[in-house]
């Protein structure tokens, strides 16, 4: 049923296809967008394709409203496949409030059926559904018009792709019972507040240098101040102003306005500007912040040596997961290995619940108490379980 190239235009062919398409199983979407001169990504192109037709979306047509698009996402009778999805739904809960489900993420599958860590989109196109990736265009500027056969062309390759590669992923899980890993990796994706940055936490993502509380609250201040100016005008935060601005600002708080316009990075007669009395305010907010308000840092720990045991249990994780094909950053980091190594009287590690567990942790509890070793056999390793004496 395609449509050829064209893009959709209008909310009544949007609308009609939407129709179509909610009687499908499922749909696979990806989306193209910019988010060079924007605060928030600019979507420029959505794809869509069910079993039938594979088309795309122009969400930048004069006067096209993507209700009934988001009503699709929103439809709990149709599954909604994306690869590395995390993006896409940053977009759609920004324009829309909600997130999409159910979602299926094709790289989380990926990592379970064991094609390796956070295995790239072209991996899959080669080894699951036998295509070329179109690479041609890769640095489109997409917010253009009109655009061209070759670029929809590659735009739509990523969701007709997307459905053999579900397919066998989903044939895959089936067949070794692991549906409910993938849904057990995707759900906190759920939670709306993982796409949003509040302004009053923005501070918490500076590389900060040093931790005087004063500094930080002026920070925390200055930070909140850009945060809200960046989301207001929709532009990126650094243009706004940039991280060693705020950094020098904070380290040395002009007395007045005038004071602010000599600092490094500060434009020529922004203190007279709207946005120089705002922040202007913040800074004071910062300078009058009571002390038992300030934020602080804890003072990191300085990390223990790595335990031996740690990389034992790397050794163990690394042969447990090729056994089981999935990939190693599915079950453990190697932070938290280290940790339990540490404090080998942790419960809290994903690896120890579930079917995490089962795959690692309960060999792993039994290499720490030295009921299992590992042994070298014609150049590989081999677990065995110790005889009790």
């Amino acid at each position: 049923m395609g449509h050829g190239m064209q893009p959709i235009t209008t909310t009544n062919e949007l609308f009609a296809l939407c129709d179509r398409l909610k009687s499908a199983e499922f749909v696979t979407v990806d989306t193209e967008f910019l988010r060079d001169n924007t605060y928030y990504s600019k979507l420029c192109l959505i794809q869509i394709a069910d079993d039938n037709e594979a088309v795309a979306i122009d969400p930048l047509a004069d006067g096209i409203d993507l209700t009934p698009f988001f009503d699709l996402m929103a439809n709990k009778n149709v599954i909604k496949v994306l690869h590395a999805c995390r993006q896409d739904l940053e977009i759609f809960v920004n324009m829309n409030g909600e997130v999409p489900e159910p979602i299926f993420d094709t790289q989380v599958a990926a990592m379970v059926c064991g094609f390796g860590d956070s295995v790239g989109y072209e991996t899959l196109v080669n080894k699951l559904s036998g295509g070329q990736l179109d690479k041609s265009a890769r640095y489109t500027d997409w917010s253009k018009r009109p655009l061209t056969d070759a670029q929809l062309s590659y735009a739509l390759g990523d969701v007709t792709h997307l459905r053999t590669i579900y397919r066998k992923l989903k044939r895959e899980l089936e067949n070794t019972g692991r549906e409910s890993w993938v849904e057990e990796e995707l759900a906190p994706l759920k939670d709306k507040k993982l796409y949003t940055i509040v302004p009053v936490d923005a501070w918490q993502r500076l590389k900060v240098r040093t931790n005087k509380p004063r500094f930080l609250g002026i920070l925390k201040a200055l930070a909140e101040w850009r945060e809200i100016e960046a989301q207001q005008r929709d532009i990126p935060r650094n243009r706004v102003a940039k991280d060693e601005t705020l950094f020098e600002i904070a380290a040395h708080p002009p007395k007045d306005a005038k004071h602010l316009d000599r600092i490094r990075g500060v434009p020529n007669g922004f203190s007279r500007s709207r946005a120089g009395k705002t922040l202007m305010d913040a800074l004071q907010i910062g300078l009058n912040m009571p002390e038992n308000e300030l934020p602080k840092i804890a003072k990191a720990k300085p990390r223990p040596a790595t335990p031996p045991m740690a990389d034992l249990l790397k050794v163990l994780l690394k042969i447990k997961c090729e056994q089981a094909r999935v990939a190693t950053r599915m079950v453990a980091s190697a932070q938290e290995l280290e940790a339990w190594a540490a404090e080998p009287h942790k419960t809290d590690l994903r690896a120890l619940h579930g079917w995490r567990d089962d795959i690692f942790g309960k060999d792993a509890r039994k290499l720490m108490k030295g009921d299992l070793a590992l042994t070298a056999n014609r150049g590989n390793i081999e677990i065995v379980e110790l005889e009790e004496e």
